[in-house]
């Protein structure tokens, strides 16, 4: 049933349901905290609240912030798609401008707005845009998947021969830092130290503030180096784009591409591996071929999108969604995870999304992610590159005890240990290649061993041997063209 319309900020002039009713905005019985232990379960606390108000839903962020989460795929899409209606500007937030959230907001540094291009409107838009857009468009896919395969390489050398990883700490959380750091121009600065930053700058915890200077410190060195002298590289091409970004634009649109592609992907790659591990289904049709690795890991974005929510959208004049009445100054969360599973889209969760590519999961609009083909590049190649060198890879634990840390923002998963037969180092230059076949015997004798000897053979006629027809070439001839040309594409020749 379509909920009645009402205001969040209880200003609306239509009559409200009556008092206790869940519908009641801001009285008794109406937003629930998605924070606290009553967001112990988000996915089920969203469930209830589609089923409570409909596809958009009064709740409470810290400090009983009031908001709007938006829980429906068609007004997921209608929110990033209307920027006449919504901005991503927080400094039109009622809550904000009231007073309401402090400086110390625990989500401050998620909603304050920012001089990026992800917060601007208008003209700036489209100028801060258009620098990362076009710095991206020189980026050679041909060389980044080689560079995503080299990278995959090497981190799983770093542990093939253990017979036991953990595909978060060990893989998903360094392989899209690696990348980044080779496509920015600084693949010096790619160590653990990096990784570790970059993950504690966005968890929030004490040490994030020391964390994220860390991180900027060396976005500051990469700026002033390429300043000085551009190479062929995103940095460089962010800097000489026409659109003339100062220093410090600079430095926050690296921090912004930086840190939006390594959490995602980082998700991403956990998620799709844990699918690939958990789901039996999922990997036999990987191993059958009815489903292809980019197939997979859209198949993942559909069902654990990296971003559940995004923080957030702001309504720039009274209006309606999802039979809301949505008041100026209000805000939004646009959430992906929730509107994923609309019903209205998905009535069948089990059925698969193969071929389609209408999930949230990258947003949509003026604001839609920009580097998502980097995204997929490296779970698809990262993922398939994996699975070539552990093929009998295992999860070494019950699926149970798997554990995620929830926000409101994302959901991680925590750890995935697996365990497989201890596997030799490859040579991170060539394509990855499954574990060698063991040496078979050239003959096989079944049944007890003959005493005595065999009866002598009647003569037959000679026969000459046939002579090779020269327009055929021999099989090995044709496997060794064939690597050849495999090696030259692996290398970008």
């Amino acid at each position: 049933m379509t909920p009645e319309p009402q205001s969040l900020t209880g200003t609306d002039p239509v009559p409200g349901p009556p008092p206790g009713c869940p519908a009641h905005g801001l009285g008794a019985g109406g937003p629930h905290r998605l924070y606290g232990p009553d967001a112990a379960d988000l996915d089920d606390l969203y469930e209830r609240l589609r089923d409570e108000h409909g596809p958009v839903a009064p709740v409470l962020l810290h400090d009983d912030v009031p908001m709007w989460v938006v829980l429906g795929h068609t007004e997921n899409l209608h929110l990033v798609r209307s920027p006449a209606q919504y901005t991503r500007d927080s400094r039109i937030w009622t809550p904000l401008q009231e007073g309401m959230v402090k400086p110390d907001h625990p989500l401050m540094p998620h909603i304050a707005w920012q001089p990026i291009c992800s917060h601007a409107e208008g003209d700036e838009h489209q100028r801060l845009r258009a620098a990362v857009t076009g710095a991206m468009s020189t980026i050679d896919h041909r060389n980044m998947r080689r560079h995503i395969g080299r990278y995959t390489q090497e981190l799983v050398n770093d542990f093939c021969e253990r017979g036991r990883a953990d595909l978060v700490s060990q893989f998903a959380e360094h392989l899209p830092m690696a990348v980044m750091c080779e496509l920015f121009g600084m693949p010096e600065e790619y160590n653990d130290r990096m990784v570790q930053a970059a993950r504690d700058a966005l968890k929030g915890t004490e040490t994030a503030i020391q964390s994220h200077t860390y991180v900027m410190d060396a976005l500051s060195r990469l700026t002033t180096r390429r300043r000085a002298r551009p190479d062929d590289d995103f940095t460089s091409h962010l800097i000489t784009h026409p659109a003339g970004l100062t220093d410090d634009e600079v430095r926050e649109h690296l921090r912004l591409v930086l840190f939006a592609a390594y959490e995602a992907t980082a998700n991403l790659l956990a998620n799709a591996l844990r699918m690939v591990l958990t789901e039996p289904g999922f990997r036999a049709q990987l191993n059958g071929g009815q489903m292809t690795v980019p197939e997979a890991i859209e198949q993942s974005l559909w069902d654990e999108p990296p971003f559940s929510t995004v923080l957030g959208y702001f309504a720039k004049q009274d209006t309606e969604l999802g039979g809301q009445i949505i008041r100026k100054g209000d805000g939004l969360l646009f959430a992906p995870a929730p509107g994923n599973v609309d019903p209205r889209v998905r009535p069948d969760l089990s059925a698969s999304m193969q071929g389609n590519r209408s999930h949230l999961a990258f947003g949509g609009g003026p604001h839609e992610c920009p580097g998502q083909d980097i995204g997929r590049a490296i779970a698809d190649v990262g993922v398939d590159a994996l699975l070539t060198r552990l093929s009998d890879i295992q999860l070494d634990c019950p699926e149970e005890d798997l554990r995620w840390r929830s926000s409101i923002a994302s959901r991680h998963l925590v750890a995935l240990p697996v365990r497989f037969e201890p596997k030799p180092q490859q040579d991170v230059q060539r394509p990855p290649s499954p574990a060698p076949i063991p040496s078979q015997r050239a003959t096989w004798q079944t049944g007890t061993p003959r005493t005595e000897p065999a009866p002598a053979a009647e003569p037959r006629p000679m026969v000459p041997p046939p002579v090779p027809e020269p327009a055929v070439a021999p099989r090995q001839a044709r496997r060794a063209g064939l690597w050849r040309r495999l090696l030259r594409w692996w290398r970008g020749e």
